[in-house]
């Protein structure tokens, strides 16, 4: 499809469009080839978002109710930088993600998990001079998704970086290591290079565990070149 669009091949092991294990890919992709439209002024220059969208406690998804929400404290922290190693400062990151049960405070998800009253599962923090990000939220559950019988995807935390325009917006997920729904997933296996999926699953950190309060994760966003991030088959 790709080449019929006069695009290069995906690099860095990202999903193609369409991937038939994962069905809805199938209504998602075109089935024509590519029309390759410049984007406009508003697309390319226009603002997107910055400090004065992020609040004190946006970064800290176990603050943002009265209450505590049920389920195992988790600091996820790691660096966006570009394909030379060089950090990306500023940037607005962006997480949502589902509770310790597996269910997402969202209408189109209804399957009988417990919604957690003090968890809403999104938040939200700026990177700094270093690129680095920080986020202390719940370890999410793993939740069934009607794929196919009996599908389940693993443990996993949305992210989205904006970059300087809405055409640069970049969406992943990052996954937590050992989990043994990995090769019953087609979204994580529609990455097909191996080296490319363990990009997507961040490692255990002692030194960003917080003693007897939360277990510390530390993942890095590449933003281009043969080490990128590979991005969400939905979203590219």
């Amino acid at each position: 499809m790709r080449a019929a669009a006069g695009l290069p091949a995906l690099r860095g092991g990202h999903p193609d469009r369409a991937f038939g294990p994962y069905r809805s890919t199938a209504l998602r992709s075109p089935s024509q080839p590519l029309v390759i439209a410049p984007p406009s002024l508003t697309e390319r220059f226009a603002p997107v978002f910055g400090v004065v969208d992020v609040a004190a406690l946006d970064h800290d998804l176990t603050r943002q109710h009265v209450g505590d929400p049920l389920g195992e404290r988790i600091v996820v922290t790691g660096r966006v930088c570009d394909g030379e190693g060089r950090p990306v400062r500023n940037q607005l990151v962006e997480v949502w993600q589902a509770n310790a049960s597996g269910r997402y405070r969202h209408e189109g998800d209804q399957h009988p998990a417990p919604l957690d009253p003090n968890f809403t599962g999104g938040g939200r923090c700026l990177t700094d001079d270093e690129g680095r990000y920080r986020f202390v939220t719940i370890k999410p559950g793993a939740y069934p998704w009607r794929n196919h019988t009996n599908a389940w995807r693993p443990a996993h935390i949305h992210f989205s970086v904006f970059g300087t325009a809405f055409t640069q917006r970049m969406v992943t997920q990052m996954y937590f290591p050992g989990d043994p729904l990995f090769a019953l997933d087609p979204i994580f296996s529609s990455i097909t290079d191996e080296k490319a999926q363990q990009r997507l699953i961040a490692r255990y950190d002692h030194d960003t565990t917080v003693e007897e309060w939360a277990l510390g994760y530390q993942w890095d966003i590449v933003l281009d070149g043969p080490a990128a991030t590979p991005e969400d088959p939905d979203d590219q």
